[in-house]
């Protein structure tokens, strides 16, 4: 008999619950990966709505005056049709773009809030489902302004504020699952690395603009909209928001003999829940055998009733997410961290444009080394914070190491281009890292705090309010940089830095009561203990 090849045996190795937590992270990572690749184009197209005009007038004004002819019209028609997109043709463009970040990134931040407490109530799957087609459905619309040759600011405007309100399905839903399938234990390094799909879809979204961007920019919102939607399709019909949901499934598949259904053990008016539980003479959790029943034929299987006699849990009210301690140091901390690194999301191709002096396609794709950097910043705040058990210390000394960073990125960018990519790797990684750390396992550990004794409901309404106020400041940072670039990029380095000190500020209270506690200890071992 031939052995079992060696990938085989490590597949077999694997439970079948450990299978579906694979499948869970590898989906909400790729379904918010979707949602990013949606939002990264517009920064991409920037340099394309408002190109520079003056050396295409001025080549113009030589050829006609060169042939004998004037023609002015032809010049006109050149300088509006090659050169910049109506209405941001116009010298306050960078104006009028701020505004228009502006207008999705405050219906993002109105919208989160009220995201969090109806996803509590709503079946995530079917509400994530729609709210990604939704949003493929107004993503593509943007890009049609290009196909139908639509020149109308309030059109734009009112796309990407729908835009803004119905993608703000996607955050708490997706961190709700991933929260409900993983514990503590190394919660650091699993969301340090589930949330490098912000950064992977910031680059496909960037390659995926780039490539249509100087030809047809349309195209560059038109395939991440399909993108989007058709991962929609891919929710609907894989999503699994909790363990529990697979119970009633399970039950039924070990002794199909018996009739017994889930429903049939339902108590009067739902206060008292009764499930067919099986037991061998192994001992085993009660969620593991619910959700793994022994398939093994050598071992006996006898069914026990359980019985639940407390109903689930209510969902949480707003202001009783806020009187969780650390919410709302972090929420108005991440304001600060997110202002900054959603400014770069939007304006980093643009500047890269303007400093470096490169092409629209060039500076997009070298901007995705500012999201390179922010993976491995995210992964390496979140092993830190898992190694010391200091959430807050971590991103304080990553905020503090931030700022001077910006100020040489700010330097150096004009020195040529290898300084460049080296400043925005680490430019990348120092200002990614907090902010991936307070919205994934800082949220995770709030929603889940033991104030709330074991109402899991609540973590997605935490996680609202946390990235509601982180998009507070995503939204005023963009537009800021819209206004203050017009005065030099100067002045928009200063107020990142500034950013950067506030965030830093706000976490004090929490990184002193870190330092002096002595109880402060590795996550990894606080859950050791709890097992």
């Amino acid at each position: 008999m031939a052995p079992v090849p060696p990938g085989i045996r490590l597949l077999v190795s694997f439970n079948r619950d450990q299978w579906y937590r694979a499948l869970t992270f590898a989906l909400t990572f790729l379904l918010y990966t979707s949602f990013h690749l949606s939002r990264k184009p517009i920064s991409i197209v920037k340099s394309e709505l408002h190109r520079n005009c003056s050396s295409a007038t001025e080549l113009a004004t030589v050829a006609s005056s060169g042939s004998g002819h004037q023609e002015p019209s032809v010049s006109s028609l050149h300088t509006d049709v090659d050169c910049s997109w109506k209405p941001f043709d116009k010298s306050n463009y960078k104006q009028l773009l701020g505004a228009m970040d502006y207008s999705f990134l405050c219906a993002y931040a109105v919208g989160m809030y009220l995201s969090g407490i109806i996803g509590e109530r709503l079946p995530i799957r079917l509400y994530l489902t729609v709210g990604m087609l939704t949003s493929g459905l107004f993503t593509c619309l943007f890009g049609l302004g290009y196909v139908y040759n639509i020149h109308n600011l309030t059109f734009y405007i009112v796309v990407q504020v729908a835009n803004g309100l119905v993608q703000t399905t996607g955050w708490p839903s997706v961190v709700t699952c991933i929260g409900n399938w993983f514990g503590k234990g190394r919660r650091g390094l699993i969301m340090g690395l589930w949330n490098s799909h912000t950064s992977v879809g910031n680059i496909l979204g960037s390659l995926i603009a780039g490539y249509w961007v100087s030809s047809n920019w349309g195209m560059s919102f038109i395939v991440p909209g399909l993108i989007i939607a058709a991962m929609g399709v891919v929710c609907f019909l894989f999503l699994i928001e909790h363990p529990q949901d697979l119970q009633s499934m399970y039950a039924q598949s070990v002794s199909p003999s018996k009739s017994v259904s889930a429903k049939s053990w339902n108590g009067a008016n739902g206060h008292t829940e009764v499930y067919l539980q099986y037991k061998d003479n192994k001992n085993q959790s009660y969620d593991t055998e619910l959700l793994l029943p022994r398939d093994s034929m050598c071992v006996p299987l006898q069914p026990v009733v359980v019985v639940k006699s407390k109903s689930e849990p209510s969902a949480i009210s707003f202001m009783g997410a806020l009187r969780i301690p650390g919410v709302i140091e972090f929420s108005l901390s991440l304001l600060f961290a997110k202002l900054v690194s959603y400014t770069f999301l939007f304006w980093l191709p643009l500047y890269i444009t303007k400093a470096a002096h490169l092409d629209a396609k060039r500076a997009g794709d070298l901007s995705t080394l500012f999201d390179v950097g922010g993976i491995v910043g995210g992964v390496l705040a979140g092993v830190t914070s898992d190694k010391l058990g200091k959430r807050a210390s971590t991103c304080a000394v990553m905020l503090l190491l931030a700022a001077p960073m910006l100020y040489g990125f700010s330097m150096i960018s004009e020195f040529g281009l290898g300084p460049t990519i080296g400043m925005l790797l680490v430019c990348g990684g120092l200002v990614n890292g907090p902010y991936a750390l307070i919205t994934t396992a800082v949220s995770a550990d709030l929603g889940t705090h033991k104030s709330l004794k074991g109402n899991a409901r609540a973590l997605s309404t935490v996680t609202a309010i946390i990235d509601g106020t982180g998009s507070v400041g995503a939204a005023v940072g963009p537009l800021l940089a819209g206004l203050l670039s017009a005065g030099g990029w100067h002045r928009v380095f200063y107020m990142l830095m500034t950013a950067d000190f506030l965030a830093l500020l706000l976490l004090l209270r929490l990184v002193m009561k870190e330092l002096t506690s002595s109880k402060s200890r590795p996550i990894s071992a606080v859950e050791l203990k709890e097992h």
